[in-house]
């Protein structure tokens, strides 16, 4: 069977912020109430990897969520415009994706849970949103455009498959692929195996204590997200923690990756991967040499951590080379 070929800039979509913003915000906010719900009721793991979402061929999935001896599952579908919630016993309800407040679809989510005989309370306060209001309260936030938020799930289908690609370059711990409903971001991020400095806390809706926890180990971890936090426009980024003195001043690729002093940060214009000829390599360029700094200046055991890209069908070779490809 052929093997599908790599992605052209028709299959990443144009996503510019300023034209979807309102739209962005309250489906972050929606975003928040599900991923909140999966938080409550689920087990704590490592680094928080417990409460993102995760990015299907529908749109995004808590995956199952324990309630007693049933699972459940929640989903955003931006094909069909939908928010659906099966349980491992068969049922099944979905929710339209429309122009509403937060209040009324966190209002709607909890009555539909309560038909399902689940039972679950969320703390209401948003996460990494400055001056944030109590979902219960929050009548402003209530734009749905539909094409804009397919869009959006459509670049993220892309950048998810790319950074699965990337992942498998790495035999150190790592984490998923997964889709942070706080920061609104994608991201995926390597350990080097050593413990890290206390982080400082200070994330607005967030607990020092988890942040701490989260950075408890040195990471370089690389992401993307659609705008905001100081940008107007789509980005991928990387960073690393803690920061190596020279990690700024590392060569990265491709020419249109920077460094953000503002942010602390390598970026990447969302546009300079989508207007590409090969995007897909664009973005491998920009996630390999980024993290080449960190792993670099971190001074991290490369040879231990590090082995070539994944193939389908190809086992993992074990002649100790180190080496990678797009």
């Amino acid at each position: 069977m052929d093997t599908p070929s790599a992605s052209t800039s028709r299959d990443w979509p144009d996503i510019p912020y300023p034209a979807w913003k309102d739209t962005a915000e309250t489906l972050q906010l929606w975003m928040q109430i599900v991923g909140k719900v999966r938080l409550a009721l689920t087990p704590w793991l490592n680094h928080s990897w417990h409460v993102p979402l995760y990015v299907t061929s529908r749109g995004l999935d808590t995956s199952p969520i324990p309630y007693g001896a049933r699972t459940f599952d929640i989903a955003f579908d931006f094909q069909d415009h939908l928010l659906t919630i099966a349980t491992s016993e068969g049922s099944r309800r979905e929710l339209k994706l429309e122009p509403q407040t937060v209040a009324d679809f966190q209002a709607r989510l909890m009555e539909t849970l309560g038909s399902l005989n689940i039972a679950v309370n969320i703390y209401e306060i948003p996460s990494e949103i400055q001056n944030a209001i109590p979902f219960r309260e929050d009548r402003i936030h209530r734009a749905y455009d539909r094409d804009a938020a397919q869009r959006f799930w459509r670049a993220l289908v892309q950048v998810d498959r790319v950074f699965k690609l990337f992942r498998t370059g790495f035999i150190g711990k790592c984490s998923p692929v997964h889709f942070f409903w706080g920061s609104f971001d994608l991201a995926v991020t390597r350990f080097s195996g050593r413990r890290a400095p206390p982080h400082p806390g200070g994330v607005p809706g967030v607990a020092d204590e988890v942040t701490r926890e989260a950075y408890s180990h040195e990471v370089s971890s690389a992401g993307f997200w659609p705008g905001g936090n100081g940008i107007d426009y789509p980005a991928f980024y990387s960073y690393a923690y803690p920061t190596p003195s020279d990690f700024k001043r590392q060569p990265v690729e491709p020419d249109a990756a920077f460094f953000s002093d503002a942010l602390g940060e390598f970026l990447l214009p969302y546009d300079a991967v989508r207007r590409a000829r090969d995007p897909d390599s664009r973005l491998i360029a920009f996630l390999q040499s980024t993290y080449d700094a960190a792993a670099t200046t971190g001074g991290w055991d490369r040879d231990a951590l590090e082995c070539p890209l994944g193939r389908p069908g190809v086992p993992r070779p074990l002649d100790g080379r180190r080496s990678w490809s797009a």
